[in-house]
């Protein structure tokens, strides 16, 4: 099964094909509202609004397991991410990405872009993966790689 095969439900709870993102670009990240790199958030906005017209969608997947850093509802935590960084980019209903309880997208993508010392797991909030548009995951970013530094990787994709 693909990336494009896929269905996640959205924040809000309506299920979400991943096929509506064929042919675009997609930026996957595990974002939690209560980290030292939730500042990434602004970052990430800027990237989806810079890019959205040329097809980059960034979608990101909440999740608690990085010291209890995502605690709140999918309701809180949109509230959290429109009232403090305008966040327009999807939101997605919170997710396991490492452990037995490790959602299909996660592992599909771990195992598509291990670390760099060949280990799959997610080290922390924020590591975040570039799938092109035909649904191959082409690279995976660490935690403190900021979406400014990614900008410059997209070119390709876009």
């Amino acid at each position: 099964m693909g990336f494009h095969d896929l269905t996640m439900n959205a924040i809000t709870g309506e299920p979400v094909n991943l096929g509506e993102f064929k042919g675009k670009p997609c930026l996957v990240v595990n974002v939690a509202s209560r980290c030292g790199l939730t500042p990434q958030y602004a970052g990430l906005q800027k990237l989806h609004q810079d890019n959205e017209a040329r097809g980059l969608r960034v979608l990101g997947f909440p999740c608690n397991q990085f010291g209890g850093q995502e605690p709140g509802s999918e309701a809180e935590i949109e509230t959290f991410c429109s009232t403090n960084y305008d966040v327009s980019f999807p939101l997605f209903s919170k997710v396991e990405v490492n452990g037995d309880g490790a959602c299909e997208l996660y592992r599909m993508l771990k195992s598509a872009a291990p670390n760099d010392d060949g280990t799959e797991d997610i080290p922390w909030n924020f590591t975040k993966f570039l799938v092109d548009g035909d649904g191959n995951v082409v690279r995976r970013y660490g935690p403190r790689t900021t979406p400014e530094e990614i900008a410059g990787t997209l070119e390709q994709y876009l």
